[in-house]
């Protein structure tokens, strides 16, 4: 399923919901628990995402030319919408996780649920998320 596919998926999930708050709050929360155990050795400060305020931890492995992400956070919700960016990119061509506008959190109205500092954590998972495709490329092509 490439990314738009994925995309496009969470945005009929979030549909469902018909914008309430609490359900789509609960639902984020629900994703989180979801998402599969990250290694506690990989809870080190180095794979803490910068910008977020909840802790985030996040890696990467590259197999062939797609990258898994490995992700968890201290808090309920940011877990959930960081399930959603590693469900989104995991197993994914490094190229395809650069060049792809992720456009699903405007569609289902994120904003009005997590709030700017949970917005700019968010941005900040994705920046983050990308540079490991980059640096991924950049070993490709060396």
């Amino acid at each position: 399923m490439s990314i738009k596919e994925k995309q496009e998926e969470i945005i009929e999930e979030f549909a469902i919901l018909d914008g309430d708050m609490e359900m789509t709050n609960f639902y984020v929360m629900e994703l989180g628990q979801k998402l599969s155990p990250m290694s506690e050795a990989d809870k080190t400060d180095d794979n803490i995402v910068k910008g977020c305020q909840s802790k985030v931890w996040l890696t990467a492995d590259l197999d062939g030319d797609n990258i898994t992400y490995h992700a968890d956070s201290n808090t309920a919700i940011t877990k959930g919408l960081v399930s959603l960016l590693v469900r989104t990119f995991s197993g994914q061509k490094v190229n395809d996780i650069l060049n792809e506008e992720v456009y699903f959190p405007e569609r289902i109205g994120m904003e009005r649920f997590i709030g700017t500092q949970r917005s700019n954590g968010f941005a900040a998972m994705i920046k983050q998320m990308k540079l490991y495709a980059l640096a991924y490329k950049s070993k490709i092509e060396s």
